[in-house]
């Protein structure tokens, strides 16, 4: 058997770790490129796409090491948002400051959040699309998506009774307090049993690094991130004006959420739906569609600012509520940088997210009922397009891509 030895570089790429004394390393249109591509190409969820990051950037790239990654993964998992997203910008960040960091953001989120504000014009103003078998069969496929997400989360982050208890009573308390409250408390409450009731863990000691952001301006992104999420509810309710109160909305959707893209989508139709701005089939629609787009699910808000009869709508609801919801994820990780390496070693912190990442299972199970279910199974072969796309999905292990539009097909031909 052949083996093949590697000589180690003389010292790791100084890209993410080694910003502050030296200087950017690679070029704001580099950024950009590398992460188009992957805005493009990236299906399958935040655990694909950090996937598909390491491929790029540590192995083909080299803009870091293994090591280097994997402490920006736990970063960013400990942070509420969308983890993958929140990765990119710091390796956008580590190779090309600021503006790198603006740039990996726009290349990954610019293919989807287009496709699906196209999308968004074509369920508003063709008349019936909404009502399709096509868009039928994509809400359909939301089920097995979501079905997937619970499935996969609850093996990896409910390994013991404790913890899958934690997720039983989350799911329980997010169906009796259907609102965003009742899932920020399931957090919260799986937050603290984690931390009080879970056995503590021991971590490594870890090297620590330089981001190239100081302390002093961590702080000040930290403060704006929570500067905004308590005024912009109050600016909305003294101002009485419509737009500011979505806008407020979603940015507190993509300020609060753990566990990614597929635990926003109960935040934003509580929303977006009882208030009329967005119908619920609407809503289904759209995060099928969302399903076969490359890139994190979050641009589905660019959908909604798009589909929405007012305030916004086209274009400018697109882009303005995609700023709302991401906007947090940049502050909280730029800002958190600095911070992570000490906070990290402490065991209270590791437990405690433990318990929540726990919650989310819990509150995931919660949206798979209601909406998700309960707005797209009306039959029995609806039941078992589920169940058909669901086996796809997670036995053949068939590209998501291919399975909503296996789907949409297979709606298509079902109303005929």
């Amino acid at each position: 058997m052949k083996h093949h030895h590697r000589p180690k570089p003389a010292a790791p790429p100084p890209a993410i770790d080694g910003a502050g004394a030296s200087p950017a390393r690679g070029s704001v249109l580099e950024v950009f490129l590398a992460f188009l591509k992957l805005g493009l190409t990236s299906f399958g969820g935040p655990v694909a796409h950090l996937g598909y990051f390491r491929t790029e950037f540590v192995e083909r790239r080299k803009w870091l090491d293994d090591k280097s990654y994997s402490d920006l993964v736990a970063l960013c998992q400990f942070l509420p948002g969308p983890a993958s997203s929140q990765v990119g910008i710091a390796l956008g960040l580590g190779r090309a400051g600021w503006g790198g960091a603006l740039a990996a953001w726009l290349g990954f989120t610019l293919p989807s959040a287009v496709a699906l504000i196209l999308f968004a014009a074509g369920v508003t103003h063709w008349a019936g699309l909404a009502q399709s078998g096509a868009v039928h069969g994509l809400k359909v496929v939301a089920v097995a998506v979501v079905a997937q997400a619970v499935w996969g989360m609850a093996k990896s982050l409910c390994p013991d009774r404790l913890r899958a208890g934690v997720a039983i009573v989350a799911a329980l308390l997010v169906l009796a307090v259907p609102s965003a409250m009742g899932q920020i408390a399931a957090i919260v409450a799986g937050g603290v049993v984690g931390r009080w009731a879970l056995p503590p863990g021991h971590l490594p000691a870890a090297q620590h690094h330089d981001h190239g952001v100081s302390k002093a301006t961590g702080a000040a992104l930290l403060g704006l991130f929570a500067a905004l999420l308590i005024a912009l509810p109050m600016l909305a309710a003294a101002t009485d004006w419509p737009p500011l109160s979505v806008i407020a909305s979603f940015y507190r959707s993509g300020a609060l959420v753990f566990g990614g893209g597929h635990v926003v989508l109960p935040l934003l139709q509580a929303g977006v739906v009882p208030t009329g701005l967005v119908s619920n089939d609407v809503f289904l629609a759209g995060y099928g569609a969302a399903q076969a787009v490359p890139g994190p699910l979050f641009t589905f808000a660019a959908f909604l600012g798009a589909a929405m009869q007012g305030p916004f709508g086209g274009w400018l609801g697109g882009g303005a509520l995609l700023l709302a919801i991401f906007l947090p994820a940049f502050l909280l990780v730029v800002g958190a940088l600095p911070f992570w390496e000490t906070l990290r070693q402490r065991d209270g912190v590791q437990r405690a997210m433990a318990g929540v990442n726990a919650a989310v299972v819990g509150v995931l199970l919660a949206a798979l009922y209601d909406p998700v279910w309960t707005s797209a199974i009306h039959s029995k072969a609806d039941f078992g397009l589920a169940l058909a796309a669901f086996g796809l999905l997670v036995y053949a292990r068939l590209s998501p891509v291919w399975v909503v539009g296996l789907a949409a097909v297979a709606g298509w031909l079902l109303a005929l």
